[in-house]
């Protein structure tokens, strides 16, 4: 992977501010984007800009832009059929769309689980459904040595009564990864489903439904170099099984039957040459699959943030006064994205990213509403973590210069 020649598609990551050169540590919370996707929006939008049905030639574009933009999606996420993906505004609207429809049947005696490691996206959402049933609400507590799920705690709270079971498979504030595939046979065990939130790990790893065998999954572009545009991947007895709360003139069939109003076309755009631009990573040829090339893309950017994470947790034994929530094991560096919370001894978040942010040096400091983790860690009230989020575009250099920052506020 040449770093030099990949960093230049990016526009933000060879601008200049204030004379210096921005460092974007703060991927976890939307990443930076190519020019490619940029260029397939403002195409889309210069030369096509319609809606789907329409007896002319540029609705029949936004037609094939639709199949297209499925499946991408279905290649990045390993989907079956691209009738199985769902689009929508951002994940967070799709889940509290989905959370009404699947929890219909609901009722009192019922129960569902979250846990204490997600982005609350994939806790309210639930949670706020089951109170309107009158269903019990279970939360997974984390190993707080390494901020991973305890499965002991969650073997505990699965029974029959579980209706449903809600679960990151990676942190967005920690960076640790869950085991979703024992996590979704221990559920499906007793009869429950999986709802996985892959929003953060979506960026970092290859994703794959089929062998997860979860019921749904869901993700957003904007987190892995695209726009705004969240997507849910659902099995196709769920999608046709479940009752959606719709338009009565739309179609009652899937996916569309999920999706509200009009979609951004231009998003779509956006999303299909995201995936094709981590698919050219792999510096394969066209003889090969999508898939494949994403396969082999994944490898090769995992590589790399697996020496990002490696460089970053060595050189931090060295600051005593930074503690460091998440694995920091450098045998398990393939149990985590480079995703790392940190508090400062005698500083508050907010003021060691305001400090850096002078410089340029782009984090972010806060709960990321992961608030039921930064509750069991003892954060909460005290504004938080700083977030460090390295992406595959980020460099040694990079972090060198945030170390030196370091040192002079310390």
């Amino acid at each position: 992977m040449n770093l030099t020649q990949l960093r230049r598609q990016f526009p933000a990551l060879t601008q200049q501010v204030a004379g210096k050169s921005p460092i974007f540590l703060d991927g976890p919370g939307g990443s930076q984007v190519p020019q490619t996707v940029l260029s397939a929006m403002s195409a889309y939008l210069g030369y096509y800009n319609s809606n789907l049905g329409g007896a002319f030639f540029s609705s029949d574009k936004t037609v094939e832009l639709m199949a297209n933009a499925r499946q991408a999606a279905a290649d990045l996420l390993n989907a079956p059929s691209r009738d199985q993906i769902v689009f929508g505004a951002n994940m967070t609207s799709l889940t509290f769309s989905f959370s009404r429809a699947i929890s219909r049947d609901w009722q009192a005696g019922d129960e569902i689980i979250v846990t204490n490691a997600d982005h609350f996206s994939n806790v309210s959402s639930w949670q706020q459904a089951a109170e309107d049933k009158g269903a019990k609400v279970n939360t997974v507590l984390i190993n707080e040595a390494d901020c991973s799920l305890d499965l002991a705690h969650f073997t505990s709270l699965l029974s029959t009564k579980t209706k449903l079971v809600a679960v990151t498979y990676a942190s967005n504030t920690t960076g640790s990864i869950n085991n979703i595939k024992r996590i979704v046979e221990m559920a499906h065990a007793v009869g429950a489903l999986v709802y996985v939130d892959a929003v953060h790990y979506a960026p970092h790893e290859l994703v794959d439904v089929q062998a997860l065998d979860c019921d749904f999954l869901a993700c957003s572009a904007y987190k892995f170099f695209g726009p705004h545009l969240g997507m849910v991947y659902g099995k196709r007895e769920h999608l046709e099984g479940f009752t959606p709360y719709k338009v009565e003139p739309a179609k009652d069939v899937i996916p569309g039957r999920w999706e509200t109003g009009t979609q951004s076309f231009e998003a779509l755009a956006g999303l299909i040459a995201a995936v094709d631009y981590i698919a050219d990573i792999s510096e394969l040829d066209d003889s090969h699959s999508r898939r494949d090339k994403l396969a082999s893309a994944f490898a090769k950017t995992k590589h790399h943030e697996m020496a990002l994470s490696e460089y970053f947790l060595t050189r931090l034994v060295n600051y005593p006064k930074i503690k460091l929530f998440g694995i920091d094991d450098l045998d398990r560096l393939a149990e985590r994205t480079p995703t790392f919370a940190l508090t400062f001894a005698g500083l508050e978040p907010r003021q060691v990213s305001e400090f850096l942010g002078k410089q340029h040096i782009c984090v972010w400091d806060g709960n990321f509403y992961a608030q039921g983790l930064c509750k069991q860690l003892g954060v909460l009230d005290t504004g938080g973590v700083v977030r460090i989020g390295c992406m595959h575009y980020n460099t040694i250099e990079e972090l060198d210069k945030l170390f030196d920052l370091f040192d002079e506020l310390l």
